[in-house]
């Protein structure tokens, strides 16, 4: 059974914004809300240990040939603060390795509350 717990109210986090709170472990967690669906990772870069959910968020832009760029998804790529690994929020998978990743936590909302659930 995982814990539950109220990390903030839904208007707190804005579309494109995060929060970082002192939960899960070392590090802490970042709760991101993309485009009103909300995201949860662990705040540690498997690489190095950086700060992860510092980082830059960007869209996922794909390309499956010569001038067909596409923009997959909006920000919801995220470049760690220390040495720009590349994680996607919505799995945790490394972009450029999807063997390595960053644990991801389940979200909901509840009563206007984002809930996180820790295992």
């Amino acid at each position: 059974m995982s814990r539950r717990q109220v990390v903030a109210r839904v208007d707190e986090i804005p579309p494109g914004e995060r929060k970082i709170l002192p939960i899960g472990g070392q590090g802490g967690i970042g709760v991101f809300n993309i485009e009103g669906e909300f995201y949860a990772l662990r705040n540690r870069c498997p690489h190095k240990g950086g700060p992860l959910c510092q980082g830059r968020l960007r869209p996922h832009i794909t390309a499956n040939g010569v001038y067909q760029v596409e923009q997959a998804a909006q920000q919801q790529i995220l470049k760690c603060a220390w040495h720009q690994w590349e994680f996607d929020l919505t799995t945790g998978a490394a972009l450029y390795d999807p063997r390595l990743r960053v644990k991801t936590y389940k979200t909901a909302i509840e009563n206007e509350m984002i809930v996180v659930y820790l295992d």
